[in-house]
Parts: structure tokens; C-alpha cells; sequence
């Protein structure tokens, strides 16, 4: 179990649990927005799973730079930063944070995509070997071929 308090430092002033926590200061809208982060949806697009917001173009484009290589295209489609999710946060992320984050983001999305595409070698990857940039840190999907 991790420590909340080091991953949430707000707690502390609380002096609460999560779940009590988030009744007392969580939203609804803010609750359905992260569920995008954590439960995402991709679609097949020319045998490759992609998210579902990748633009055709873009698939396009790696297709041409790669030589066709579906799966190299879809490693580059389907990273996502862990920092970047969180641009304007005031909240200043540890490593703790990001590799915490970065674990949750990689388990949550291989249960989806096990769900949603059971039959394909789908890998979600999240390295985390350590890095001096945070920013460094990010998830990656991709089809085992």
C-alpha cells in the first residue's frame, strides 16, 4: 500500500483518509474527465489500435516516415507523458508520483485493452528505469507482431 501522504501532501493538512478527502473536495466533472486518462478508448484503424482521438493524418504521415511499420506507428501515436497530462498543475510532481501515476495509467489501460481486444498482443509499457528529466517518464501502447 502506498503511502498517500507522500503521493498526496494535501492529506497531511486534512489529516484524513483519501476516500474522505476526495468526498471533501472531489467533483463529479473532474472525477468523469480523469476517467478519460485512466479508462481510454482506442479503435482499430488499418490493423493498428490506436486512441481514438489519433488523427488519420497523423497515422498517415508515420506510415510514410516508418516504411509501413504498424508497429513502430503505433508506439509513436500511443505515448502519452505523464508530466504533460498535468501542465498547469500547481502541485510540483516527485518521481514518487510520476512512477505511482505512470503504474496505475500502464495496469488500468491493459486491463481496458484486454477487454476491449482480446485476441491482439497489445502492449502498454511504462519504463521505469530511472530518469533525470520527469518528463522522460511516459506510457507507451503498442502490438506485439
Amino acid at each position: 500500500m502506498p503511502d498517500f501522504t507522500q503521493l498526496i501532501p494535501e492529506l497531511k493538512q486534512w489529516d484524513t483518509d483519501v476516500e474522505s478527502w476526495i468526498a471533501a473536495v472531489g467533483r463529479f466533472d473532474h472525477a468523469i474527465a480523469y476517467g478519460q486518462i485512466f479508462w481510454p478508448e482506442f479503435r482499430i484503424h488499418d490493423d493498428c489500435v490506436l486512441f481514438v482521438d489519433c488523427p488519420s493524418a497523423a497515422f498517415d504521415n508515420w506510415m510514410l516516415s516508418t516504411d509501413g511499420d504498424r508497429t513502430a506507428v503505433e508506439a509513436t501515436l500511443n505515448h502519452r507523458h505523464i508530466l504533460d497530462l498535468f501542465t498547469n498543475s500547481q502541485f510540483e510532481a516527485t518521481r514518487e508520483v510520476v512512477l505511482h501515476l505512470g503504474r496505475l495509467l500502464r495496469d488500468m489501460s491493459s486491463c481496458k485493452l484486454a477487454r476491449d481486444f482480446p485476441g491482439r498482443a497489445i502492449v502498454v509499457s511504462f519504463d521505469e528505469e530511472f530518469r533525470e528529466d520527469l518528463v522522460d517518464y511516459q506510457i507507451t501502447v503498442y502490438q506485439e507482431r
